[in-house]
């Protein structure tokens, strides 16, 4: 968007980041659940191809520590898959759900150590994911720069719609309207089907008067 705003569109920023701060921990939630759906797919894809048993057997405490939101379970459990097997998926996966753990817990420098060590040494299938949750990450610590840096230097086709959708987030939290629409716009147009960040980009789009 570029000159100056008018009065209207001055009290329609106003209005918008007000929204935005009442509702970021909401949307960013938002974008987190889709990319572990997405990010739950993936296992089931790699778990069927290839199983490593060592490293499942490993992972199974996992699943309970994450049923008891057990945060202080969750990073111990991630931290001995990541040195005991760092090249399995089951590594990689429960480095992400130490980083949700983390960033819910409001440790956001944890998040982001645990999201790093899986885009560097993580499987391939999971660094996608990893890259959209530091973004997310990094956009609610509104270290705007840097979480759109870490969104373009993804190249994962399999990734265009939530990346789109997580950088409209980005522009609407600096008031970048015009620019917020167009990347809401395009999530819709790169979502298929059920894809769950169609609707989510929908409302957030309808939210700012839809497209323009």
């Amino acid at each position: 968007m570029s000159g100056p705003y008018d009065l209207e569109e001055q009290e329609n920023i106003a209005e918008l980041r007000a929204w935005w701060e009442d509702n970021v921990k909401f949307v960013i939630g938002g974008v987190l659940a889709a990319i572990l759906a997405f990010g739950g797919w993936k296992y089931w894809q790699y778990h069927t191809a290839k199983s490593a048993e060592d490293a499942g057997a490993a992972f199974e405490p996992m699943a309970k520590a994450v049923k008891d939101k057990d945060a202080k379970k969750i990073e111990e459990l991630a931290q001995g898959l990541m040195g005991s097997h760092p090249g399995s998926f089951y590594a990689s996966d429960a480095a992400l759900y130490a980083a949700k753990a983390a960033f819910e817990a409001g440790r956001t420098a944890q998040a982001r150590e645990k999201l790093e060590w899986v885009m560097k040494n993580g499987v391939r299938e999971l660094q996608g994911v990893a890259r959209l949750r530091l973004a997310a990450v990094l956009l609610d610590e509104k270290k705007y720069a840097e979480a759109l840096g870490v969104l373009e230097a993804g190249k994962d086709e399999a990734f265009v719609a939530l990346a789109a959708d997580l950088r409209g987030d980005i522009m609407l939290a600096q008031g970048r309207l015009d620019e917020a629409r167009a990347a809401y716009k395009l999530a819709i147009e790169k979502a298929e089907g059920r894809n769950p960040v169609k609707g989510i980009a929908e409302t957030k789009l309808n939210a700012l008067g839809g497209a323009k």
